[in-house]
Protein backbone atom coordinates (compact mmCIF):
# COMPACT_ATOMS: atom_id res chain seq x y z
CA UNK A 1 0.00 0.00 0.00
CA UNK A 2 1.06 3.42 -0.90
CA UNK A 3 2.00 5.99 1.86
CA UNK A 4 0.37 9.54 1.96
CA UNK A 5 3.17 11.07 0.71
CA UNK A 6 3.81 9.01 -2.14
CA UNK A 7 0.64 9.33 -3.58
CA UNK A 8 0.29 13.50 -2.95
CA UNK A 9 3.59 14.14 -4.73
CA UNK A 10 2.91 11.71 -7.36
CA UNK A 11 -0.78 13.13 -8.23
CA UNK A 12 0.80 16.69 -8.42
CA UNK A 13 3.78 15.81 -10.66
CA UNK A 14 0.42 14.17 -12.53
CA UNK A 15 -1.20 18.08 -12.54
CA UNK A 16 2.21 20.16 -12.31
CA UNK A 17 3.01 21.84 -15.69
CA UNK A 18 6.80 20.90 -16.27
CA UNK A 19 9.69 22.60 -17.27
CA UNK A 20 10.23 20.66 -20.84
CA UNK A 21 6.93 21.21 -22.74
CA UNK A 22 7.77 17.93 -24.90
CA UNK A 23 7.37 15.52 -21.38
CA UNK A 24 3.46 17.15 -21.30
CA UNK A 25 3.19 16.65 -24.88
CA UNK A 26 4.24 12.97 -24.25
CA UNK A 27 2.19 12.67 -21.24
CA UNK A 28 -0.92 13.83 -22.76
CA UNK A 29 -0.44 11.54 -26.31
CA UNK A 30 -0.49 8.35 -23.65
CA UNK A 31 -3.26 9.49 -22.11
CA UNK A 32 -5.30 9.95 -25.23
CA UNK A 33 -3.37 6.61 -26.92
CA UNK A 34 -5.21 5.01 -24.16
CA UNK A 35 -8.56 5.83 -24.14
CA UNK A 36 -8.49 5.77 -28.07
CA UNK A 37 -7.65 1.79 -27.49
CA UNK A 38 -10.05 0.89 -24.93
CA UNK A 39 -12.62 2.89 -27.09
CA UNK A 40 -11.77 1.50 -30.15
CA UNK A 41 -11.91 -2.43 -28.12
CA UNK A 42 -15.75 -1.89 -26.80
CA UNK A 43 -17.07 -0.28 -30.09
CA UNK A 44 -15.69 -3.01 -31.78
CA UNK A 45 -16.19 -6.29 -29.79
CA UNK A 46 -19.72 -4.57 -29.29
CA UNK A 47 -20.42 -4.18 -32.88
CA UNK A 48 -18.97 -8.07 -33.32
CA UNK A 49 -21.46 -9.14 -30.37
CA UNK A 50 -24.31 -7.88 -32.59
CA UNK A 51 -23.65 -9.36 -36.00
CA UNK A 52 -23.02 -12.93 -33.75
CA UNK A 53 -26.56 -12.04 -32.57
CA UNK A 54 -27.83 -11.49 -35.52
CA UNK A 55 -26.79 -14.56 -37.40
CA UNK A 56 -27.75 -16.24 -34.52
CA UNK A 57 -31.10 -14.90 -34.38
CA UNK A 58 -31.45 -14.91 -37.95
CA UNK A 59 -30.03 -18.74 -38.50
CA UNK A 60 -30.79 -21.00 -35.73
CA UNK A 61 -34.47 -19.27 -36.08
CA UNK A 62 -34.88 -20.78 -39.54
CA UNK A 63 -32.47 -24.43 -38.31
CA UNK A 64 -33.39 -26.65 -36.53
CA UNK A 65 -32.24 -26.88 -32.92
CA UNK A 66 -32.38 -29.95 -33.03
CA UNK A 67 -34.34 -33.14 -34.82
CA UNK A 68 -35.47 -36.61 -33.68
CA UNK A 69 -34.67 -38.61 -36.61
CA UNK A 70 -36.39 -41.89 -37.72
CA UNK A 71 -33.70 -45.00 -39.05
CA UNK A 72 -36.73 -45.58 -40.91
CA UNK A 73 -39.82 -43.05 -41.76
CA UNK A 74 -41.92 -42.08 -38.84
CA UNK A 75 -45.39 -43.64 -39.37
CA UNK A 76 -47.09 -41.31 -36.50
CA UNK A 77 -45.00 -38.12 -35.28
CA UNK A 78 -47.25 -37.28 -32.71
CA UNK A 79 -46.03 -39.41 -30.02
CA UNK A 80 -42.69 -38.84 -30.64
CA UNK A 81 -43.44 -35.01 -30.20
CA UNK A 82 -45.49 -36.15 -27.08
CA UNK A 83 -42.04 -37.38 -25.60
CA UNK A 84 -40.09 -34.99 -26.42
CA UNK A 85 -42.43 -32.29 -24.87
CA UNK A 86 -41.90 -33.90 -21.49
CA UNK A 87 -38.89 -32.72 -21.64
CA UNK A 88 -39.13 -28.96 -19.72
CA UNK A 89 -35.95 -28.08 -22.36
CA UNK A 90 -38.32 -28.31 -25.44
CA UNK A 91 -40.81 -25.51 -26.00
CA UNK A 92 -42.18 -26.94 -29.50
CA UNK A 93 -41.92 -30.19 -31.46
CA UNK A 94 -43.34 -30.50 -35.22
CA UNK A 95 -43.01 -32.78 -37.98
CA UNK A 96 -39.86 -32.19 -40.29
CA UNK A 97 -38.66 -33.50 -43.31
CA UNK A 98 -35.33 -32.53 -45.02
CA UNK A 99 -33.68 -33.58 -48.67
CA UNK A 100 -31.20 -32.32 -50.87
CA UNK A 101 -31.53 -31.22 -54.37
CA UNK A 102 -31.15 -29.14 -57.07
CA UNK A 103 -33.61 -26.37 -58.52
CA UNK A 104 -33.49 -26.12 -62.07
CA UNK A 105 -34.90 -23.14 -64.24
CA UNK A 106 -34.16 -21.76 -68.18
CA UNK A 107 -31.29 -24.06 -68.02
CA UNK A 108 -29.51 -22.93 -64.85
CA UNK A 109 -29.16 -24.91 -61.77
CA UNK A 110 -28.45 -24.65 -57.83
CA UNK A 111 -27.88 -26.48 -54.76
CA UNK A 112 -30.97 -26.17 -51.94
CA UNK A 113 -31.91 -27.85 -48.92
CA UNK A 114 -35.33 -28.67 -48.80
CA UNK A 115 -37.40 -28.69 -45.85
CA UNK A 116 -40.62 -30.46 -46.18
CA UNK A 117 -42.93 -28.61 -42.86
CA UNK A 118 -45.99 -28.15 -41.69
CA UNK A 119 -47.54 -25.05 -42.63
CA UNK A 120 -50.07 -24.77 -39.60
CA UNK A 121 -47.52 -25.86 -36.95
CA UNK A 122 -43.97 -23.82 -38.79
CA UNK A 123 -44.19 -20.53 -36.29
CA UNK A 124 -43.73 -22.76 -33.13
CA UNK A 125 -40.10 -23.57 -34.57
CA UNK A 126 -39.18 -21.23 -37.26
CA UNK A 127 -38.97 -17.55 -37.70
CA UNK A 128 -40.03 -18.11 -41.40
CA UNK A 129 -43.45 -16.80 -41.50
CA UNK A 130 -42.38 -13.45 -40.22
CA UNK A 131 -40.10 -12.73 -43.18
CA UNK A 132 -42.25 -13.83 -45.97
CA UNK A 133 -41.88 -10.76 -48.85
CA UNK A 134 -43.94 -12.31 -51.16
CA UNK A 135 -47.45 -14.67 -51.01
CA UNK A 136 -47.57 -16.56 -47.78
CA UNK A 137 -46.42 -19.88 -46.04
CA UNK A 138 -50.24 -21.13 -45.52
CA UNK A 139 -50.09 -21.31 -49.65
CA UNK A 140 -48.56 -24.70 -49.33
CA UNK A 141 -50.91 -26.98 -49.67
CA UNK A 142 -50.67 -31.07 -49.49
CA UNK A 143 -50.71 -32.22 -53.11
CA UNK A 144 -50.15 -28.89 -55.08
CA UNK A 145 -46.33 -28.91 -55.04
CA UNK A 146 -46.19 -25.76 -53.75
CA UNK A 147 -43.00 -24.19 -52.91
CA UNK A 148 -41.58 -21.36 -50.96
CA UNK A 149 -38.15 -19.82 -51.47
CA UNK A 150 -35.42 -17.40 -50.44
CA UNK A 151 -35.01 -14.26 -51.98
CA UNK A 152 -31.59 -14.75 -53.08
CA UNK A 153 -32.54 -17.78 -55.35
CA UNK A 154 -35.99 -15.61 -56.72
CA UNK A 155 -33.41 -12.84 -57.67
CA UNK A 156 -30.92 -15.40 -58.82
CA UNK A 157 -33.76 -17.27 -61.06
CA UNK A 158 -35.65 -13.66 -61.43
CA UNK A 159 -38.82 -15.78 -60.15
CA UNK A 160 -42.03 -14.16 -58.61
CA UNK A 161 -45.13 -16.10 -56.82
CA UNK A 162 -46.88 -17.98 -59.63
CA UNK A 163 -43.76 -19.29 -61.58
CA UNK A 164 -42.54 -22.86 -61.96
CA UNK A 165 -39.44 -24.40 -60.84
CA UNK A 166 -37.95 -27.49 -61.20
CA UNK A 167 -36.75 -29.46 -58.23
CA UNK A 168 -34.54 -32.77 -58.64
CA UNK A 169 -33.66 -35.27 -55.97
CA UNK A 170 -31.85 -38.19 -55.70
CA UNK A 171 -33.57 -41.54 -55.34
CA UNK A 172 -32.18 -44.95 -54.70
CA UNK A 173 -33.10 -47.55 -57.99
CA UNK A 174 -31.63 -50.80 -59.49
CA UNK A 175 -30.10 -48.61 -62.43
CA UNK A 176 -26.31 -48.76 -62.75
CA UNK A 177 -24.89 -46.70 -60.46
CA UNK A 178 -27.95 -46.96 -57.73
CA UNK A 179 -29.12 -43.57 -57.86
CA UNK A 180 -31.48 -41.42 -60.10
CA UNK A 181 -32.65 -38.50 -60.39
CA UNK A 182 -35.90 -37.40 -59.39
CA UNK A 183 -38.03 -34.55 -61.21
CA UNK A 184 -41.11 -32.43 -59.70
CA UNK A 185 -42.40 -29.07 -61.10
CA UNK A 186 -42.96 -26.93 -58.25
CA UNK A 187 -45.04 -23.52 -58.03
CA UNK A 188 -43.82 -20.99 -56.05
CA UNK A 189 -46.03 -19.84 -53.60
CA UNK A 190 -44.00 -17.72 -51.38
CA UNK A 191 -40.40 -15.61 -51.29
CA UNK A 192 -38.68 -15.11 -47.57
CA UNK A 193 -36.23 -13.02 -46.61
CA UNK A 194 -34.47 -13.61 -43.16
CA UNK A 195 -31.18 -11.39 -44.27
CA UNK A 196 -28.80 -14.50 -44.10
CA UNK A 197 -26.85 -17.30 -46.41
CA UNK A 198 -30.14 -19.18 -45.94
CA UNK A 199 -32.33 -17.07 -48.19
CA UNK A 200 -30.27 -18.56 -51.11
CA UNK A 201 -29.97 -22.07 -49.89
CA UNK A 202 -33.15 -22.91 -48.49
CA UNK A 203 -36.62 -23.98 -49.40
CA UNK A 204 -39.70 -25.43 -48.01
CA UNK A 205 -42.40 -27.47 -49.38
CA UNK A 206 -45.68 -28.75 -47.86
CA UNK A 207 -44.54 -32.09 -45.68
CA UNK A 208 -47.01 -34.25 -47.42
CA UNK A 209 -45.42 -33.35 -50.99
CA UNK A 210 -41.93 -34.25 -49.36
CA UNK A 211 -43.16 -37.72 -48.13
CA UNK A 212 -44.64 -38.27 -52.23
CA UNK A 213 -41.19 -37.50 -53.35
CA UNK A 214 -39.72 -39.72 -51.19
CA UNK A 215 -42.20 -42.22 -52.40
CA UNK A 216 -43.74 -42.90 -48.77
CA UNK A 217 -47.05 -42.45 -47.26
CA UNK A 218 -48.67 -38.97 -46.95
CA UNK A 219 -48.25 -38.74 -43.32
CA UNK A 220 -44.74 -40.34 -42.87
CA UNK A 221 -41.98 -37.43 -41.74
CA UNK A 222 -38.46 -37.56 -41.53
CA UNK A 223 -38.04 -36.46 -38.12
CA UNK A 224 -39.64 -34.29 -35.62
CA UNK A 225 -38.34 -30.94 -35.00
CA UNK A 226 -37.62 -29.28 -31.60
CA UNK A 227 -37.04 -26.02 -30.38
CA UNK A 228 -35.72 -25.81 -26.92
CA UNK A 229 -34.63 -22.64 -24.18
CA UNK A 230 -31.10 -22.93 -24.31
CA UNK A 231 -29.67 -23.51 -27.60
CA UNK A 232 -26.10 -24.95 -26.28
CA UNK A 233 -28.32 -28.14 -24.38
CA UNK A 234 -29.65 -28.94 -27.56
CA UNK A 235 -27.25 -32.00 -28.02
CA UNK A 236 -27.91 -33.30 -24.53
CA UNK A 237 -31.62 -32.67 -24.79
CA UNK A 238 -31.76 -33.81 -28.36
CA UNK A 239 -29.83 -37.27 -27.03
CA UNK A 240 -31.81 -37.83 -23.74
CA UNK A 241 -35.16 -37.94 -25.49
CA UNK A 242 -33.22 -40.39 -28.45
CA UNK A 243 -32.01 -42.77 -26.00
CA UNK A 244 -35.63 -42.42 -24.23
CA UNK A 245 -37.07 -43.65 -27.53
CA UNK A 246 -34.89 -46.47 -28.07
CA UNK A 247 -32.96 -47.87 -30.83
CA UNK A 248 -35.28 -46.86 -33.97
CA UNK A 249 -34.23 -43.13 -33.18
CA UNK A 250 -31.57 -40.68 -33.66
CA UNK A 251 -30.78 -36.98 -32.45
CA UNK A 252 -28.75 -34.87 -34.18
CA UNK A 253 -28.90 -30.75 -33.64
CA UNK A 254 -27.60 -27.52 -35.06
CA UNK A 255 -24.17 -27.70 -33.91
CA UNK A 256 -23.56 -30.42 -36.68
CA UNK A 257 -24.73 -27.80 -38.78
CA UNK A 258 -23.57 -24.78 -38.02
CA UNK A 259 -21.34 -25.35 -35.30
CA UNK A 260 -18.03 -24.61 -37.19
CA UNK A 261 -19.53 -21.22 -38.16
CA UNK A 262 -20.32 -19.89 -34.83
CA UNK A 263 -16.35 -21.83 -33.61
CA UNK A 264 -15.54 -19.17 -36.56
CA UNK A 265 -17.09 -16.27 -35.44
CA UNK A 266 -15.73 -16.72 -31.53
CA UNK A 267 -12.19 -16.97 -32.89
CA UNK A 268 -12.78 -14.14 -34.91
CA UNK A 269 -13.61 -12.13 -32.09
CA UNK A 270 -10.79 -13.14 -29.88
CA UNK A 271 -8.50 -12.94 -33.08
CA UNK A 272 -9.71 -9.45 -33.34
CA UNK A 273 -9.84 -8.69 -29.50
CA UNK A 274 -5.76 -9.27 -29.28
CA UNK A 275 -5.10 -7.24 -32.22
CA UNK A 276 -6.65 -4.00 -30.95
CA UNK A 277 -4.89 -4.78 -27.26
CA UNK A 278 -2.09 -4.11 -29.23
CA UNK A 279 -2.88 -0.12 -29.38
CA UNK A 280 -3.53 -0.26 -25.48
CA UNK A 281 -0.02 -1.84 -25.13
CA UNK A 282 1.64 0.78 -27.49
CA UNK A 283 -0.43 3.24 -25.04
CA UNK A 284 1.49 1.21 -22.55
CA UNK A 285 4.69 1.93 -23.72
CA UNK A 286 4.51 5.74 -24.45
CA UNK A 287 3.83 5.50 -20.48
CA UNK A 288 6.85 3.93 -20.10
CA UNK A 289 8.72 6.59 -22.33
CA UNK A 290 6.74 9.44 -20.61
CA UNK A 291 8.19 8.59 -17.27
CA UNK A 292 11.54 7.85 -17.99
CA UNK A 293 11.91 11.27 -19.39
CA UNK A 294 9.88 12.59 -15.99
CA UNK A 295 12.47 10.71 -13.78
CA UNK A 296 15.15 12.25 -16.00
CA UNK A 297 13.38 15.99 -15.74
CA UNK A 298 13.00 15.34 -11.97
CA UNK A 299 16.23 14.28 -10.91
CA UNK A 300 16.70 17.15 -8.59
CA UNK A 301 13.75 16.50 -6.46
CA UNK A 302 14.07 12.77 -6.18
CA UNK A 303 17.46 14.06 -4.92
CA UNK A 304 15.85 16.52 -2.20
CA UNK A 305 13.25 13.84 -1.47
CA UNK A 306 16.03 11.31 -0.85
CA UNK A 307 17.61 13.70 1.16
CA UNK A 308 15.16 14.74 3.46
CA UNK A 309 15.04 11.11 4.69
CA UNK A 310 12.64 9.71 1.59
CA UNK A 311 13.44 6.33 0.83
CA UNK A 312 14.18 4.20 -2.32
CA UNK A 313 10.43 2.32 -1.71
CA UNK A 314 8.92 5.97 -1.51
CA UNK A 315 10.39 7.23 -4.52
CA UNK A 316 9.45 4.15 -6.56
CA UNK A 317 6.20 4.52 -5.44
CA UNK A 318 5.92 8.27 -6.65
CA UNK A 319 6.29 7.52 -10.01
CA UNK A 320 4.36 4.19 -9.97
CA UNK A 321 0.88 6.56 -8.65
CA UNK A 322 2.09 8.85 -11.50
CA UNK A 323 2.27 6.29 -14.36
CA UNK A 324 -1.23 4.76 -12.96
CA UNK A 325 -2.83 7.58 -12.72
CA UNK A 326 -2.34 8.61 -16.18
CA UNK A 327 -3.67 4.53 -17.33
CA UNK A 328 -6.80 5.16 -14.87
CA UNK A 329 -7.62 8.30 -16.35
CA UNK A 330 -7.25 7.33 -19.95
CA UNK A 331 -9.08 4.15 -19.70
CA UNK A 332 -11.81 5.58 -18.12
CA UNK A 333 -11.93 8.20 -20.44
CA UNK A 334 -12.04 5.76 -23.57
CA UNK A 335 -14.59 3.39 -21.50
CA UNK A 336 -17.25 5.92 -21.61
CA UNK A 337 -16.69 7.17 -24.85
CA UNK A 338 -16.54 3.34 -26.07
CA UNK A 339 -19.74 2.69 -24.08
CA UNK A 340 -21.28 5.90 -25.15
CA UNK A 341 -20.03 5.39 -29.14
CA UNK A 342 -21.42 1.22 -28.77
CA UNK A 343 -24.28 2.08 -27.58
CA UNK A 344 -25.07 4.79 -30.60
CA UNK A 345 -23.39 3.20 -33.16
CA UNK A 346 -26.21 2.75 -35.57
CA UNK A 347 -26.78 6.34 -35.60
CA UNK A 348 -23.57 7.28 -35.78
CA UNK A 349 -23.21 5.72 -38.62
CA UNK A 350 -26.12 6.59 -39.87
CA UNK A 351 -25.04 10.21 -39.63
CA UNK A 352 -21.75 9.77 -41.61
CA UNK A 353 -23.78 8.29 -44.50
CA UNK A 354 -26.09 11.19 -44.79
CA UNK A 355 -23.10 13.34 -44.40
CA UNK A 356 -20.53 11.19 -46.58
CA UNK A 357 -24.40 10.32 -48.84
CA UNK A 358 -22.34 7.23 -49.01
CA UNK A 359 -24.36 3.87 -47.81
CA UNK A 360 -21.99 1.42 -45.96
CA UNK A 361 -23.98 -1.19 -45.18
CA UNK A 362 -25.32 -2.87 -48.17
CA UNK A 363 -27.81 -5.41 -47.22
CA UNK A 364 -26.91 -7.57 -49.72
CA UNK A 365 -23.35 -7.78 -48.88
CA UNK A 366 -23.75 -7.98 -44.66
CA UNK A 367 -27.08 -9.02 -44.60
CA UNK A 368 -28.30 -5.95 -42.19
CA UNK A 369 -28.68 -2.22 -43.12
CA UNK A 370 -27.62 -0.76 -40.14
CA UNK A 371 -24.35 -1.33 -37.95
CA UNK A 372 -25.62 -4.02 -34.67
CA UNK A 373 -24.12 -3.50 -31.51
CA UNK A 374 -24.22 -5.46 -28.37
CA UNK A 375 -22.65 -4.16 -25.53
CA UNK A 376 -21.39 -6.65 -23.23
CA UNK A 377 -20.53 -5.45 -19.41
CA UNK A 378 -18.10 -8.79 -19.15
CA UNK A 379 -16.30 -7.45 -22.34
CA UNK A 380 -16.24 -3.56 -20.87
CA UNK A 381 -14.81 -4.79 -17.66
CA UNK A 382 -12.55 -7.03 -19.60
CA UNK A 383 -11.11 -4.30 -21.82
CA UNK A 384 -10.79 -2.11 -18.61
CA UNK A 385 -9.08 -4.05 -16.61
CA UNK A 386 -6.42 -5.20 -19.42
CA UNK A 387 -5.78 -0.76 -19.66
CA UNK A 388 -5.68 -0.93 -16.13
CA UNK A 389 -2.77 -3.92 -15.70
CA UNK A 390 -1.25 -2.29 -18.50
CA UNK A 391 -0.51 1.34 -17.22
CA UNK A 392 0.50 0.04 -14.00
CA UNK A 393 3.30 -2.48 -15.19
CA UNK A 394 4.65 0.16 -17.84
CA UNK A 395 5.06 2.40 -14.66
CA UNK A 396 7.99 -0.43 -12.65
CA UNK A 397 10.87 0.04 -14.83
CA UNK A 398 10.80 4.22 -14.76
CA UNK A 399 9.62 4.15 -10.97
CA UNK A 400 12.38 1.50 -9.92
CA UNK A 401 15.18 3.53 -12.34
CA UNK A 402 13.93 7.17 -10.20
CA UNK A 403 14.51 4.74 -6.90
CA UNK A 404 17.93 3.96 -7.93
CA UNK A 405 19.43 7.87 -8.65
CA UNK A 406 21.87 8.75 -6.37
CA UNK A 407 21.31 11.62 -4.30
CA UNK A 408 24.80 13.33 -4.50
CA UNK A 409 25.17 12.52 -8.16
CA UNK A 410 21.94 14.09 -8.92
CA UNK A 411 22.48 17.02 -7.28
CA UNK A 412 26.27 17.54 -9.26
CA UNK A 413 24.89 17.39 -12.34
CA UNK A 414 21.12 19.63 -11.80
Amino acid sequence: MFRPLSIFIGTRYTRAKRRNRFVSFISMTSMIGLALGVLAMIVVLSVMNGFQREMSSRILGMVPHATIVGVNPIDDWKPVAAAAMKNPEVTAAVPFTEMEGMLSYKGTMQPIQVSGVDPALEGQVSIVAKHIVQGSLEALKPGEFGVVIGQITARRFRLNVGDKITLIVPEVSNAPGGITPRMQRLNVVGVFKVGAELDGTMALIHMADAAQMQRWEPNQVQSVRLAVKDLYAAPQVSNDIATGLGAAYKADDWTHTQGSLFSAMKMEKTMIGLLLLMIVAVAAFNIIATLIMVVNDKGADIAILRTIGATPRQIMAIFVVQGTVIGIVGTLIGGVLGVIAALNVSQIVGWIERVSGQHIFSSDVYFVSNLPSELQGADVALICTAGFVMSFLATVYPAWRAAKIEPAHALRYS
